[in-house]
């Protein structure tokens, strides 16, 4: 069985990209825009690797990542996060909330496949 990836995203081009990228290496890709709704999606089904954005409708992506990172079901989930503000104080922020990875907008599609390969143990 394939490994699983919920990408937490609400930009459709960007969701297309990635959605692309890992299906073609044998990822199972499912997409979730909402982040009011994103930590009931997690809990119902949760993945192997979680990639989230950091801005949502509805909550941050920090926010959920707190509420990833203090849910035991969930705590040991990878998580890369997607930004399009690079800015040294929001990799801090994601770092001291617990984020594993960091990509900055724009990205290459090999970036995530590594970074998901590597996160998932692949």
């Amino acid at each position: 069985m394939g490994k699983r990836v919920l990408v937490i995203e609400d930009e459709p081009n960007i969701i297309e990209a990635i959605s692309f990228v890992l299906s073609r290496d044998g990822w199972t890709v499912h997409t979730h825009s909402d982040g009011e709704t994103a930590l009931d999606r997690l809990l119902s089904y949760p993945p192997d690797v979680v990639i989230l954005d950091v801005m949502l409708p509805g909550r941050s992506g920090y926010d959920i990542l707190q509420d990833i990172r203090r849910t035991e079901a969930l705590a040991h989930l990878p998580v890369l996060m997607l930004t399009a503000r690079g800015q040294l104080k929001d990799r801090e922020l994601a770092e001291r909330l617990g984020v594993d990875r960091f990509l900055t907008k724009p990205f290459s599609n090999a970036e995530v496949l590594e970074q998901v390969r590597e996160l998932a143990g692949a």
